[in-house]
């Protein structure tokens, strides 16, 4: 929680810093009804000793997004992020020299996402277009647990994306069609995070405006590197919905 609130006031401060008048604050929180799939890999260092199946089990994870937009060309706008994903899944084999002695045994995998996004817009509300172009500061914690063989593996890891957002204001109506991706890869390791959602916003005052959205997200994590403990490739996929406010 204290991540998540410096991850939000860092984003305030960048925008505060750049232009005290804000020309629109937008935020919104919700819920994305994630289905895991996939496997991850314990690396010893010369061979694959131990493995773990995640189970296809729907769980909700909580999100919540704030952007800042100023009118000053030169200094970039700033879009901060926080996501919780959680997992359940069947490890076998050896992890860390220790060994399932059954079948298997269960494993989860809880997983916190700070992303801190300065980008440009490339149109903006332009015929009703609006394109970002930026990079995407993702910050992973992961903290991946096998309980009967007392095995946890915590991680912090930074990765730099490339981020690219575009979005359609329907006229005549309230409603907005928006996708967004961030991307990397190295050939052998990819992650990759898309959204493509549907939103209404009420137009209410002219001050604040809340609004609701829902949309579906898929995010990747394949990572195949020799130098890591635990080489994945996992997605994540489901439904999100959600409210915001603009300001």
């Amino acid at each position: 929680m204290k991540k998540m609130i410096s991850t939000f006031a860092l984003g305030a401060l960048l925008a505060t810093t750049a232009n005290a008048d804000f020309a629109r604050v937008e935020a919104g929180a919700g819920g994305w009804m994630q289905t895991p799939s996939g496997i991850a890999e314990y690396n010893s260092g010369s061979a694959i000793t131990g493995s773990d199946t995640l189970n296809e089990d729907m769980d909700t994870s909580a999100y919540v997004w704030m952007l800042v937009k100023h009118p000053l060309p030169i200094i970039p706008n700033v879009r901060v992020e926080y996501t919780t994903i959680h997992a359940t899944g069947n490890a076998t084999g050896s992890w860390n020299g220790l060994t399932v002695t059954s079948a298997s045994a269960d494993s989860e995998l809880d997983i916190t996402e700070y992303d801190i996004i300065p980008y440009y817009n490339i149109l903006d509300n332009t015929f009703w277009i609006t394109v970002d172009l930026g990079l995407d500061i993702k910050v992973v914690d992961s903290d991946y647990k096998i309980d009967s063989l007392n095995y946890e593996d915590t991680s912090t890891t930074v990765v730099p994306m490339l981020y690219l957002r575009g979005r359609v204001e329907i006229p005549t109506t309230d409603l907005g069609v928006e996708a967004d991706a961030k991307y990397i890869s190295n050939g052998s390791s990819t992650i990759y995070d898309v959204r493509a959602k549907l939103d209404y916003t009420f137009d209410i005052t002219p001050i604040i405006q809340p609004g609701l959205e829902v949309g579906y997200r898929v995010q990747k994590i394949n990572i195949d590197e020799d130098d890591v403990d635990v080489r994945t490739d996992i997605d994540f996929a489901g439904l999100y919905v959600g409210a915001m406010l603009r300001f």
